[in-house]
């Protein structure tokens, strides 16, 4: 059995949520999905009929929500200098800030019809000067947690390249600045590696690892020219069989969810389908699987 539950996030594999979730239950071995998109709208999206239907292939193939994606607080700050980043995609989501509290709700309320209790969220789209609205910024997750809080859910901060907590550095100073229960971290060492920090060990070891919430796994390569690029998971720089070993050690036992990004394969399925062989060699490695 792992000592981790394994999750992938469905509009990795495909649009299609009935074959995402027959490769993550056959082929995968999942017992777990992350949902984020699926028939080419984003989740938070999704109509009281869609999410029925969803509701039903989960039963069908035996899969338990391990976190709503969410693109929360994935928009501009307001009063800041449009951000570079802002025309990124977002996986179908075309929210404004101005709905950002709809749209909170909005996840939870799909937590609870999914049974989970657990919802990603951003900090913004990354400013070049995040200091005079930091404090502002801090103050918006805070709230968020307290909001969530209320219906036993918890907000996952992602550390995210192209947001304001990008690094586990970044991460450190948000959970310290933002201390309610009800945020946690959702650790993403390859968003990490894409700015330029060496996730594991140097990274880790600033986490507090009792504010861990959940876990995204991707690797990264470094090309000749320094930039990063996506790889399938073993196949990058990433040290995951000592971040696998450092997690059992620190008594994690949540969730590490497959979020591929690479392409490699030629499609997002074989892709995935290689990057989860990949993943599950390297539990395999660190005594986890």
């Amino acid at each position: 059995m792992p000592s981790f539950r394994l999750s992938v996030i469905n509009d990795e594999i495909t649009q299609d949520l009935d074959r995402a979730l027959a490769v993550a239950s056959g082929e995968f071995q999942l017992s777990y999905v992350e949902l984020r998109a699926m028939w080419g709208k984003n989740i938070m999206a999704l109509d009281g009929k869609e999410v029925g239907e969803a509701r039903r292939l989960l039963e069908k193939y035996k899969l338990r929500v391990s976190s709503i994606a969410s693109p929360i607080y994935k928009v501009d700050w307001p009063g800041a200098p449009k951000s570079k980043y802002g025309s990124r995609d977002s996986f179908g989501a075309d929210f404004t800030f101005e709905q950002q509290d709809e749209l909170l709700d909005r996840g939870i309320e799909l937590a609870r019809a999914f049974n989970c209790d657990r919802i990603r969220i951003f900090d913004f789209w990354r400013l070049e000067d995040q200091a005079p609205f930091r404090a502002a910024i801090d103050d918006r997750l805070r709230g968020a947690a307290r909001r969530a809080a209320k219906s036993g859910v918890i907000v996952l901060l992602e550390n995210e390249q192209s947001c304001n907590t990008s690094t586990a550095v970044e991460a450190r100073r948000t959970l310290d600045a933002v201390k309610e229960p009800n945020l946690k971290l959702n650790w993403d060492p390859g968003n990490a590696a894409s700015r330029g920090e060496t996730p594991y060990p140097d990274g880790y070891s600033l986490l507090p690892k009792d504010r861990i919430g959940y876990m995204h796994c991707k690797d990264v390569v470094r090309l000749p020219s320094g930039s990063p690029q996506w790889a399938a998971m073993g196949r990058g720089v990433i040290d995951y069989v000592g971040q696998f070993k450092a997690l059992m050690r620190d008594g994690y036992s949540g969730t590490l969810s497959l979020e591929t990004h690479w392409r490699g394969g030629g499609t997002p399925e074989e892709s995935s389908r290689q990057s989860m062989a990949g993943m599950k060699d390297l539990l395999r490695r660190a005594g986890a699987l």
